[in-house]
């Protein structure tokens, strides 16, 4: 499982023109990838490290200050265009797979406490966001 976490002012994701998710305030915006041995385990770690991960001001974590955390799937993140012209997305689950755990993935984050606003898993949807700092780091599940 991969996570690009950026640390933003602000943030929201729209689908055909209608903002479905968005944050109230500076925190997180999580971009999700799943890969095909991904599951439970992956998701707990991940969620836990998103929430934890101390790339806020003042290096403070999102569970620090209760900062809100906006999820949007990705599959592209595992795209892979080492050869040739045309990526490839062999490495990413397919949608039977990993929308269950993008959703639990989501899920655990609110059982951590965070306050947690999603994108439409598989929808062509339109990210806006702020950085703050500019701050982004890669996450991947061990």
């Amino acid at each position: 499982m991969r996570a690009v976490v950026q640390r933003v002012s602000e943030a929201s994701v729209s689908v055909a023109g209608e903002v479905v998710g968005s944050l109230d305030g500076p925190g997180l915006l999580v971009l999700l990838g799943v890969t095909h041995e991904d599951g439970p385990t992956e998701v707990a770690w991940l969620a836990r490290k998103v929430w934890d991960v101390r790339i806020l001001r003042d290096e403070r974590s999102a569970s620090d200050l209760g900062a809100p955390v906006l999820v949007v799937s990705q599959f592209t993140l595992y795209g892979d265009a080492r050869k040739g012209r045309r990526p490839t997305w062999a490495a990413a689950a397919p949608g039977p797979v990993s929308e269950p755990l993008y959703e639990a993935f989501c899920a655990e984050l609110e059982r951590l406490g965070a306050r947690v606003s999603r994108g439409v898993f598989g929808a062509d949807m339109a990210v806006a966001s702020v950085n703050d700092g500019p701050v982004t780091l890669v996450l991947d599940s061990p």
